[in-house]
């Protein structure tokens, strides 16, 4: 075999390993993702419910304002009817109170209501946020495993990458820079072999002269149909 041939196997090899370490390591977005994904569902679900609790605080809120209002203007319709004299005056501050009373009774009542929604509320949230807890619990196993796998995965991908780096140094210069050309196109690899007359990326057919070129790995052959580097290894 050809030592130019030699030398682009093994820088092929050498990206082989990198590609597979790449692979390994794209294959921990997903799942970390996926458990990203589920916390943040809950997370939503938390942020809601403490958003329910601060409408039902306003609302009650907004409720004890008008309810001492009513009661401010009740003690004034009050002290007026202390200094009324005339019959008709007085009766028409009494159907006032009468109005007023039965107005801030239905507000007391809708009060009372909005203290237990505030409640309901609180008691949703503190369920929400321990559920929170318990998935973080349950996801922490398989987040410490994608990080170390991670971890390796970076490790491996930093020294399959020097050992290209050195591979790549074997190939003569404007081979090497023909190798990283192919490389940059639609098929996985830059050298197939010859099978049976044929490109091994394509199957297009290798005319017969050019074969002979090939021959026991003498040299590399451009296919015509692909542009992969053809080589033959020989029987």
């Amino acid at each position: 075999m050809h030592a130019d041939l030699e030398s682009l196997l093994a820088l092929q090899q050498r990206d082989k390993e990198v590609m597979a370490v790449e692979q390994a390591l794209a294959a921990v977005e997903p799942i970390v993702s996926e458990l990203d994904s589920e916390l943040a569902l809950v997370l939503r679900e938390v942020g809601a419910a403490k958003q329910r609790i601060e409408e039902a605080g306003s609302r009650r809120g907004e409720l004890e304002s008008k309810i001492e209002g009513y009661r401010v203007m009740q003690e004034r319709r009050r002290q007026r009817l202390e200094w009324v004299r005339g019959a008709k005056e007085a009766s028409a501050i009494m159907a006032e109170l009468d109005l007023a009373r039965s107005v801030l009774a239905k507000e007391e009542a809708e009060w009372l209501r909005s203290a237990d929604r505030v409640q309901e509320a609180e008691r949703k949230a503190a369920e929400l946020e321990e559920a929170l807890e318990e998935l973080k619990r349950q996801q922490a196993p398989k987040r410490e495993e994608q990080a170390a796998t991670k971890t390796e995965c970076g490790d491996r991908l930093a020294s399959a990458q020097r050992a290209r780096e050195a591979a790549a140094k074997q190939v003569p210069g404007e081979l090497r820079d023909r190798y990283e050309r192919i490389r940059q196109g639609r098929a996985p690899l830059v050298l197939y072999p010859l099978m049976s007359g044929a490109c091994g990326h394509c199957f297009t057919a290798v005319p017969l002269n050019r074969r002979q070129k090939l021959v026991n790995g003498a040299a590399v052959e451009p296919c015509e149909a692909c542009g992969v580097l053809i080589y033959d290894v020989g029987t």
